[in-house]
């Protein structure tokens, strides 16, 4: 699928890094490092602009290797870039480390998954049909 991009970054446009990835990573555009010190959140900004086509959503995930080495995550996982949103695409990072965390310019520091999506139409109902699992969830099914 083709995607509109903008990129005011210096840096190269997301890419897969491999031929089955899932997602792309997103790089830092910084004029200066950020220091993120333990527990704090910063909006730290890409450069990018897209505009996805009506149906889709870009998913802004955490990177596992920034999380399991640094304890860096994305805040609010998945976060959803929707398709009428014009704005600059920014990434929410929080550092659960013990340590001070420095965000450097061009760091990868998230990765984006352009999904489908549906809308939903609601339809008013008494009940609904029964299934095997029925209201079970949070553990039910046990270890």
């Amino acid at each position: 699928m083709k995607v509109e991009i903008i990129n005011r970054s210096h840096h190269q446009l997301p890419e897969y890094a491999t031929l089955l990835s899932a997602g792309m990573d997103l790089r830092a555009n910084l004029d200066e490092p950020v220091v993120l010190r333990p527990m704090e959140r910063r909006l730290i900004p890409t450069g990018l602009f897209i505009a996805l086509p009506a149906g889709f959503e870009a998913q802004v995930r955490p990177r596992s290797g920034l999380a399991i080495k640094k304890g860096v995550t994305v805040l609010n996982s998945p976060g959803t870039i929707d398709a009428d949103y014009r704005g600059e695409i920014c990434v929410i990072l929080i550092n659960l480390s013990q340590d001070d965390f420095i965000v450097n310019d061009g760091e990868r520091i998230a990765q984006m998954v352009i999904a489908r999506h549906e809308k939903v139409e609601w339809t008013n109902v008494g009940t609904l049909g029964e299934t095997e699992r029925g209201a079970g969830g949070f553990g039910h099914s046990g270890m």
